[in-house]
């Protein structure tokens, strides 16, 4: 079946009633989490595993992918209006967004936010369309050598590109992979450190772990912080851009797409980056950078544009490889492990309807959210007013219904409450829990391929070296790692 036929099954799938409502539900609330500043699409998706467990895979989905781009989306609002990020992604907006309002041109800003968006975000999706499946033809060829550096590889670029320290995310990716092995050995069976409790014997529960970090423990430190509610004074006035606006923002829009489009196929790359990196572009290759900080549009346009290519080019790595490139992509490749469908190579041989409806159900995701965007802005702003210890009560009190609820076991609060309370502590002392999740995530199949490589080789390293695939991925995980000793060694020498 071509690219094509495939997509046109996709979008059968995608259309069937259910799914565009799980769609329309996933880009409304995603939008909504964007607007409000706290929670984010990471929190917000772990506290819904439970909901999404009850759902087929394909509504499941589709609606945590809706979550993610339509918070990229909602961020721009808040960061425009009021210099109030409601996404991490869309602190780079703030810098000319909110000077354009403060010039009254607040509806010109969101109005290009909104179409770079949908834009950059339609790209994405074709870049998905027809990138992924050749891409996994070619990861056919992984073995267990293969999959063991790459796994790796992930978790020490998540650690590198995705954090501040690289040293703090090493420990928390190394401690995601001391708990990822507790429970029973995988090829002997025997017991580990499961502190002679049976409850552990298992491990510990993917769900309950990803809603006590990114839920609870995101819940805990915004409650230092919380909000009485925002009295909402600017007004938007005009939404749509004129011709001058849109010739200034054009180019930029375009780079913003293929920026943030070839940032987000990197492992720990993310939306953060690629505003970033986007935002730098535009205000080097701008004739008159004197006027970024001060409402350049392309200030605007850019790294929104940036920020959705990249959440849309996140899947690739994903649904291809196995590999997931952030904390969002970790929640949705468990929730696939849960219901027995295992990220890479195969999942487009073997599940195509959930791949090709996914990528449909993106297409039209996207075009709801202009559709949402451009008209109902003020309707947005107003969920500002709401006072942020009620959703953060209302969240906590969901959470723990939601984690009982998965396996009726009273124990899984427990260890929500306990990786709450340390994701809080993580946070406190500067430590990202992003790669912790994802070594946790990767671990399982990290340790099992290693084990099966030197089941194969006799317990020869020399099988990682000598393979053409593995030997590349380890020599670019080598260089990585000597770049990064050699960067702080001259970074301490300096100071």
């Amino acid at each position: 079946m071509g690219t094509i036929d495939a997509m046109m099954s996709g979008f059968q799938l995608a259309l069937s009633g259910h799914n565009l409502i799980y769609c329309l539900i996933g880009v409304l609330l995603g939008n909504i989490i964007g607007v409000l500043p706290g929670l984010g699409p990471t929190a917000t998706i772990s506290l819904l595993l439970p909901f999404a467990f009850t759902l087929p895979p394909e509504s499941s989905i589709i609606m945590m992918a809706g979550i993610y781009y339509g918070a990229m989306y909602g961020g721009s609002i808040t960061s425009t209006l009021l210099d109030l990020p409601g996404e991490a992604a869309s602190v780079v907006t703030t810098f000319d967004g909110y000077q354009m309002t403060k010039q009254g041109r607040a509806g010109i800003a969101l109005g290009i936010a909104a179409i770079g968006s949908f834009i950059a975000g339609t790209f994405a999706v074709i870049g998905l369309s027809f990138l992924a499946p050749g891409l996994a033809n070619f990861a056919v060829r992984f073995g267990a050598p293969e999959y063991t550096v790459l796994t790796s590889l992930g978790i020490l670029l998540v650690a590198y590109l995705g954090t501040k320290s690289f040293v703090k995310s090493v420990i928390c990716a190394a401690l995601g992979l001391l708990i990822a092995t507790i429970g029973q050995d995988p090829i002997t069976g025997s017991i580990r450190l499961n502190f002679g409790t049976n409850n552990l014997l298992g491990g510990i529960d993917f769900a309950a772990m990803a809603m006590g970090v990114f839920g609870v423990g995101e819940i805990l430190h915004n409650l230092e912080k919380l909000s009485k509610g925002t009295v909402i004074t600017t007004k938007v006035g005009r939404v749509w851009p004129t011709l001058k606006d849109f010739s200034q923002a054009k180019w930029a829009i375009v780079r913003g797409t293929v920026i943030g489009f070839m940032i987000g196929l990197l492992p720990g790359g993310g939306s953060i980056i690629a505003t970033v990196a986007s935002y730098g572009a535009e205000k080097r290759l701008s004739k008159t950078p004197e006027r970024f900080g001060k409402g350049a549009i392309e200030g605007v346009a850019g790294p929104e544009s940036a920020n959705n290519a990249a959440a849309g080019a996140a899947f690739i790595p994903l649904l291809t490889l196995g590999i997931p490139s952030d904390a969002v992509m970790a929640l949705i490749f468990g929730t696939l492990l849960l219901n027995g469908i295992t990220p890479g190579p195969q999942l487009i041989a073997q599940h195509s309807d959930l791949f090709w409806g996914v990528v449909s159900s993106m297409y039209i995701g996207n075009a709801m959210l202009l559709i949402l965007n451009l008209p109902f802005v003020g309707l947005f702003i107003q969920l500002l007013r709401v006072r942020s210890s009620i959703l953060m009560a209302f969240a906590v009190v969901l959470t723990m219904i939601g984690v009982y609820s998965l396996s009726n076991d009273s124990f899984n609060m427990w260890v929500v409450l306990f990786f709450g309370v340390l994701g809080y502590i993580m946070r406190k002392a500067g430590f990202d829990p992003a790669p912790m999740v994802l070594a946790f995530v990767l671990g399982k199949i990290l340790e099992s391929s290693f084990r099966q490589s030197m089941l194969m080789s006799n317990g020869d390293f020399a099988i990682f070296i000598t393979r053409p695939l593995s030997g590349g991925l380890l020599s670019i995980a080598f260089c990585l790692l000597l770049y990064t000793c050699i960067q702080m060694m001259w970074k301490k020498r300096k100071a």
